[in-house]
């Protein structure tokens, strides 16, 4: 409808006037009173977008002479008040809404996104500066860095050809999976920072699934041995461990063999469904006070990780040699690389399957084989770590998961 009574240098020039209104207001309402008063306020913002827009109209030489006279008045308002506000933040706006204004002629949609982006993080200015100084320790910003580090930086240069040892699974993909969990890994950082003890705990059950549910299990069993925790809310966390294995499954279907994602995600969903249901009974009845909480670890546990990636490489290896047994063989490789972690041989299966050397049947019974297989290993664990009323526990909600899943499995 708009386009029938506009053509597309009017829609840019409202959408650069639009721009820089928004951004003006904010920086207006900020601006001060007097003569210690700063340059940019609401007209200048206005006015600076409305003669990017129509410089970019005109010719492209003239919005660079205007991008630059608009630079120069930005230097000049610094030179005038540096003395007291050393900040640049309102004279690179200035030069961004000039920029959102050429771009509102050619792409009005991304530059009003641009203009509500840059409004809303210049409103957002203690909050962000509380963030950065307050909220962020050290260890978290130097995690972050390194995550982004390998998600930006060295995912994109390893090769992306599968290796046929490694049960079809490519470098990339490996450094992937080691992502994925380093990422869980910072959610449930800081899940127990916002939610506090109670809620924390329970959260970081699940999210420590992600990274291994035995070792997930081992903990909280050790926090009921050592009466940090009640019983009931340890259950709660073992619990809710095992819908991240499921979860996983999902994720690790996604990043290694997304055409089997369509074969997958009803059997997680089932998967799910058990201990879903079971932890959501059990948190119903924790006890409100939590005895004590462990100290918080560090953000990311990069050799935890690694350890995790050793284990995939490791089981993918084992499943790709039984492979050449024929099914049984390879059945029984995923059960004995199951017994350290599920993940490697799932991973390895979901990989073979997207190279087309698995069919659907064999994929899903060789996963619920490792599920079934790791579920022994969590109950020992359990047992050993939290004691025998503890393991029972942990033991009864590993069965009917497990069962679960096979009966679903005979049904489809």
């Amino acid at each position: 409808m708009v386009d029938s009574f506009l053509g597309s240098d009017q829609i840019g020039l409202v959408v650069a006037l639009g721009g820089g209104l928004l951004i003006g207001l904010e920086r207006e309402r900020r601006k001060g009173q007097g003569p210690d008063r700063r340059a940019a306020g609401l007209r200048t913002f206005m006015v600076a977008a409305l003669a990017g827009a129509v410089a970019q109209i005109v010719s492209a030489a003239l919005a660079a002479v205007v991008l630059a006279a608009v630079a120069v008045l930005a230097a000049l308002s610094y030179v005038r008040s540096r003395a007291q506000d050393p900040g640049l933040t309102t004279e690179l706006a200035l030069i961004a809404t000039s920029l959102i204004g050429m771009l509102a002629v050619s792409e009005p949609v991304l530059a009003a996104a641009c203009a509500v982006v840059l409004a809303a993080v210049l409103a957002a200015r203690e909050r962000l500066h509380h963030f950065a100084t307050d909220w962020l320790t050290q260890q978290e910003l130097h995690d972050g860095l390194l995550l982004a580090a390998l998600a930006l930086v060295l995912l994109p240069l390893l090769p992306t050809a599968p290796v046929s040892w490694l049960g079809q699974l490519s470098p990339q993909r490996g450094l992937m999976l080691v992502i994925v969990i380093l990422s869980m890994q910072a959610a449930g950082h800081v899940a127990q920072r916002l939610l506090g003890a109670r809620a924390g705990l329970a959260l970081s059950g699940l999210l420590g699934g992600f990274v291994s549910s035995t070792a997930t299990i081992s903990a909280m069993g050790g926090l009921v041995k050592t009466g940090q925790v009640s019983l009931r809310l340890a259950w709660c966390a073992a619990v809710l461990s095992m819908v991240a294995t499921w979860v996983q499954l999902l994720l690790m279907a996604a990043v290694v063999s997304p055409v089997a994602v369509a074969q997958v995600w009803p059997l997680v969903a089932v998967g799910v469904a058990v201990p879903l249901v079971l932890g959501g009974l059990l948190w119903r009845h924790v006890e409100t006070a939590v005895l004590a909480r462990p100290e918080q670890p560090a953000v990311l546990r990069l050799r935890e990780a690694l350890s995790m990636a050793a284990l995939l490489l490791a089981g993918a290896v084992v499943v790709s040699l039984a492979q050449q047994y024929g099914v049984g063989g390879l059945l029984w490789g995923a059960a004995v690389a199951a017994l350290a972690d599920a993940h490697a041989p799932m991973a390895s299966l979901l990989s073979l399957y997207g190279a087309g050397q698995l069919s659907v049947s064999h994929l899903m019974t060789g996963l619920l084989v490792a599920v079934s297989a790791n579920a022994l290993t969590r109950a020992g664990a359990a047992t050993l770590s939290g004691g025998r009323r503890f393991g029972l526990g942990v033991a009864a909600a590993l069965i009917l998961n497990v069962l679960g899943a096979w009966a679903w499995l005979a049904v489809a």
